[in-house]
């Protein structure tokens, strides 16, 4: 991605941390044109909308992404796909960068660059599908799925957000987000989108009887715990991150997972040591580039 060219040391030393970033979760400009033009396109949902605010939050999106990830895996069917059809072991940061670049031009872009994201991840569902290891069939073009990989993902999204964002959203505000980004998962395919806080609560206990832990799972788990090509930097800040994610699961998919529960103290201290990187990545980036261009695309 194009970066400022910093100034000075403090200016350099933010530079080493936005490039450090965006190195793993970024895009090439050209991917993002969908962001910077055309002039004044609000896009799906525009500066004003809780879309915009949560999805804004650098640090709490990529702590809430890859909960969301570790969330996901406990629907057999979902986690079957990922792993019969997904090269995340060899490319450990390449989901996480998509699903980044998605996030951005679904929330950020202008009307055409989101609609031309989901529309390419439309394709791609097309082609995955098989047979899980219990014999049943599966479609990432399900609508039942999708319904399921939207939820994990806003539900991890805002409940990062209310943790480390320090700008907590109301109620209300709660239900505008979940009801904005559903748009989302419907233009995918997805029915039945809960689209308030007290029905994705609902939906999260309704599933909980089709949800378990296979072999692939806990598999995926431990790789997210520990990715390999980790440069020295993340080797040392990426296990509180991934601590971070798992404290930030509902409890009973960390038991469904074999994760002990921490002990208060244990919690805190991630928490505190995670809100730090947070800090960190907040100055070194600052306003990020999505929205950076956003806000340009807006003002023409």
């Amino acid at each position: 991605m194009e970066l400022p060219r910093p100034s000075g040391l403090v200016g350099a030393a933010r530079g080493v941390v936005a490039r450090s970033i965006y190195g793993r979760i970024g895009a090439p400009a050209q991917v993002m044109t969908g962001l910077r033009e055309p002039a004044g396109d609000p896009g799906l949902f525009g500066p004003d909308s809780m879309v915009w605010r949560v999805h804004a939050e650098l640090p709490s999106m990529l702590i809430g992404g890859i909960s969301a990830l570790m969330l996901q895996t406990l629907h057999p069917l979902a986690m079957a796909g990922v792993d019969q059809h997904s090269d995340f072991r060899e490319d450990p940061f390449r989901r996480l960068s998509n699903t980044s670049v998605f996030i951005a031009l679904t929330s950020f872009g202008s009307q055409a660059g989101a609609t031309e994201a989901i529309e390419r991840v439309r394709q791609v569902h097309i082609r995955v599908r098989g047979k899980a290891d219990d014999g049943r069939s599966y479609s990432a073009s399900s609508p039942d799925l999708l319904t399921w990989v939207h939820v994990a993902l806003v539900h991890s999204f805002l409940s990062s957000y209310q943790r480390y964002s320090g700008s907590p959203l109301s109620r209300s505000q709660r239900d505008q987000y979940f009801d904005q980004y559903a748009v989302v998962a419907v233009k995918l395919g997805a029915r039945e989108v809960p689209r308030s806080g007290r029905e994705v609560a609902a939906y999260l206990q309704a599933m909980r009887p089709q949800l378990r832990a296979t072999p692939a799972a806990l598999d995926t788990i431990d790789f997210l715990m520990k990715p390999p090509g980790q440069s020295r930097a993340e080797s040392l800040l990426y296990p509180i991150l991934a601590s971070a994610c798992v404290d930030l699961l509902p409890v009973w998919a960390r038991r469904e997972l074999g994760m002990p529960e921490p002990a208060r103290i244990q919690s805190e201290i991630v928490r505190r040591a995670a809100a730090t990187i947070g800090t960190l990545m907040r100055w070194g980036v600052g306003t990020p580039m999505s929205m950076r261009w956003a806000t340009e695309r807006m003002a023409g």
